[in-house]
């Protein structure tokens, strides 16, 4: 990557950044779908192999297209480097494991999505690592739970779903205080909104599936931080574990970066116009939206995030049964458990993401049966507000 990638804008760094040519010289990044790699010698190949030669060597080390997007990526959020992965939860696997070894100990936010918390709450456990769950916006409770031994503090800001905002500075310090480091989700506010490594974390993860791809067509996720650390915790974890990314889905993935910046402003403009139609009616008990005044870390949200982002989440008066009869009187709108698409996608969250979590653990993180979790898109807001507008007519019975 050159000394020019770091000086640009997000917009020009997410259509150039990282990008490689071949000899053909090719506009748009090549697909390089190969398993492997051709050695001219002997000895060419024992030089590849025992670090001499920087070249590949096989696809599920890195390929030509993952790399570009992995770079990209880190130019992007300001990261000496990055490891792509299969997968958002790949990537959250990848960092928390990468962080620890038997013995060690983990501190995670409470709010997190179902699959984050199995791995913090089943997963780490069952191979010797100790993990402690805390109000991720109380700091007092941070600071209870982070003790000598603890090598990793994971959050998600906002929150999925009920869009809690973490102060991540101030987490970062009590984390460094004794030697850990702090891995942050950072798929709501995406990387236009949200730059946690300038905060102070020391990882970066995103599910590239929501607004990186933006268009509901792939998979795929990446791991950012120290290039030490990459080196030498993480990719040891990716060579012989293999959750690597396909070198299409990088491709797909880089197409998605050059319009993510175009993409998310809109959808931000949308949701905060959206967020406060849906205050203004007497359907809806509470409107959960960082770009609202109303919102319990508003003052830490602005001082946080550069805007609201791309999310809403709400609560029907009416419990599961408004709920769904909101859901299912949308036409624009459509039912999924993905987000960040060009399409407005809504969720019950009770009963899809965080159904594997325990009907009590749901009441404390304020995930209601009434909660939907509202994903907004590209349409016009126009028809967006009408859509809603008749949805939470229906709502009513």
């Amino acid at each position: 990557m050159s000394a020019n990638d770091r000086d640009w804008h997000p917009d020009t760094t997410l259509v150039h950044g990282g990008t490689t040519r071949s000899p053909f010289g090719e506009t748009s990044e090549a697909i390089f779908l190969t398993q492997g790699f051709v050695y001219g010698t002997a000895e060419a190949a024992e030089a590849r192999f025992n670090g001499d030669d920087p070249g590949f060597v096989y696809s599920r080390y890195a390929n030509p297209t993952v790399a570009m997007f992995e770079n990209r990526m880190a130019a992007l959020e300001g990261a000496e480097a990055g490891i792509a992965t299969a997968s958002g939860m790949a990537a959250v696997n990848l960092a928390l494991m990468a962080c620890c070894k038997a013995g060690d100990h983990v501190v995670a936010a409470k709010a997190l999505f179902g699959s984050c918390r199995y791995i913090v709450e089943t997963l780490l456990p069952r191979f010797g690592v100790e993990t402690t769950l805390v109000d991720g916006t109380d700091l007092d409770a941070w600071r209870a739970a982070i003790r000598p031994g603890t090598t990793a503090c994971f959050l998600e800001s906002p929150t999925n779903p009920t869009l809690e905002i973490i102060d991540i500075a101030a987490v970062a310090d009590l984390a460094h205080a004794v030697g850990a480091k702090l891995v942050v989700d950072n798929v709501f506010a995406t990387p236009i909104w949200q730059s946690p490594l300038a905060l102070g974390a020391d990882v970066v993860i995103y599910s590239a599936t929501k607004h990186i791809d933006g268009q509901g067509r792939c998979l795929g996720g990446i791991v950012l931080g120290e290039k030490d650390w990459i080196d030498d915790e993480v990719m040891p974890f990716v060579k012989h574990t293999g959750p690597s990314m396909s070198p299409f889905n990088a491709w797909v993935l880089l197409k998605g970066l050059e319009t993510l910046s175009l993409r998310v402003e809109r959808q931000t403009t949308s949701a905060a116009r959206l967020a406060d139609l849906l205050a203004e009616s007497d359907a809806v008990s509470r409107v959960i939206y960082p770009g609202r005044d109303d919102h319990p870390q508003a003052d830490l949200a602005r001082r946080q995030m550069r805007a609201g982002s791309t999310m809403i989440a709400f609560e029907m008066k009416g419990g599961k049964e408004a709920a769904f009869r909101f859901s299912n009187a949308l036409k624009i709108v459509k039912m999924s458990n993905n987000l960040g698409d060009a399409r407005s996608l809504v969720t019950h969250p009770a009963t899809t993401t965080h159904q594997s979590v325990a009907e009590e653990a749901r009441a404390e993180l304020g995930i209601g049966a009434g909660l939907l979790r509202f994903s907004v898109g590209l349409e016009h807001p126009d028809d967006l507000a009408v859509d809603l507008a008749a949805a939470l007519a229906a709502s009513r019975g």
